[in-house]
């Protein structure tokens, strides 16, 4: 019963370390790819416009509480625009939302 359980643990373990490693083996030979270049430049930016989209979509533009996701959003465009710090502009334009949200407009 013992070597049920030891064999058991190194296949495993074994395949572990296999999924592991997969994703590094595999990206090796696209790192010199021109697509994968062009796809690191102007994904991030797209993944932004996908999640803006998809967090806006509902809105209720007319009532008084959609002031502040777009007051939030105002923010953290514009501390972006000024700054070009991804993590300050998130940061401030969360931390708007969330005191606007809660004091200002709440639901």
């Amino acid at each position: 019963m013992p070597e049920y359980a030891v064999l058991a643990v190194l296949v495993t373990a074994a395949v572990t370390w296999a999924l592991r490693a997969l994703p590094f083996a595999a990206l090796t030979p696209l790192r010199a790819s021109a697509t994968v270049r062009y796809l690191s430049t102007r994904m991030p930016a797209g993944v932004m416009v996908i999640l803006v989209v998809y967090c806006l979509r509902d809105l209720p533009v007319a009532q008084p509480r959609a002031a502040a996701p777009l007051a939030a959003l105002a923010v953290t465009v514009g501390l972006h625009l000024w700054r070009r710090n991804a993590l300050l502009s998130i940061l401030a334009g969360t931390a708007v939302h969330v005191i606007l949200a809660s004091t200002l407009f709440p639901a």
